[in-house]
C-alpha cells in the first residue's frame, strides 16, 4: 500500500555538547524531541551531529530518530535516518525510514519524509508503504 500523508510537528532542542574531530573541527551534538500531529500521531527522539564550515551557509548534519505512536491508526514505532547538507545556503535533506526498523503494526514500513518550515512552523510530508499483511496485524 503506497500512501502520502501530511501534518505538522513541534520540536524542541537540548544541546548535548561538542565533540572533537581533530584539526580544530568540532561537531555539535543536539537531542531533539518532537511531537507529530495529524495522520502521524507520535513522538520522536532525535540524536543529531552537525558541523559547519568557514564558508557562510555551508554545513552538514546526520541524525537518527526513533518515532513511536500511530500512523493512520496503526500503532508501532520505527527509526529514521537524516542526512542534511547546506551548500552555500542551498539545503538538501534526505530523511528515510531505516529498512526493517518498524515494529507492531508498522512492521515492514518503508518510506521518506520531507520537512518544510514555514513562518517558524514545521510540516511533514510522509510518503510510505506497508506490506498488505500489516493491515491485518
Amino acid at each position: 500500500m503506497n500512501r502520502q500523508i501530511k501534518g505538522e510537528f513541534e520540536v524542541s532542542a537540548t544541546p548535548q555538547g561538542m565533540l572533537e574531530l581533530g584539526g580544530d573541527i568540532a561537531v555539535r551534538h543536539v537531542r531533539f524531541d518532537k511531537r507529530f500531529h495529524g495522520p502521524l500521531d507520535a513522538t520522536g527522539v532525535v540524536q543529531m551531529l552537525a558541523v559547519g564550515t568557514a564558508v557562510e551557509g555551508s554545513a552538514a548534519y546526520v541524525a537518527i530518530e526513533r518515532i513511536e505512536g500511530s500512523l493512520e491508526g496503526r500503532p508501532g514505532s520505527f527509526v529514521t535516518q537524516h542526512s542534511g547538507t547546506m551548500d552555500r545556503g542551498a539545503p538538501t535533506l534526505t530523511l528515510t525510514v531505516v529498512p526493517d526498523s518498524g515494529d507492531g503494526q508498522l512492521a515492514g514500513l518503508r518510506g521518506r519524509i520531507a520537512i518544510d518550515i514555514v513562518d517558524g512552523r514545521h510540516f511533514y510530508t510522509f510518503d510510505y508503504s506497508l506490506p498488505a499483511s500489516s493491515d491485518a496485524s
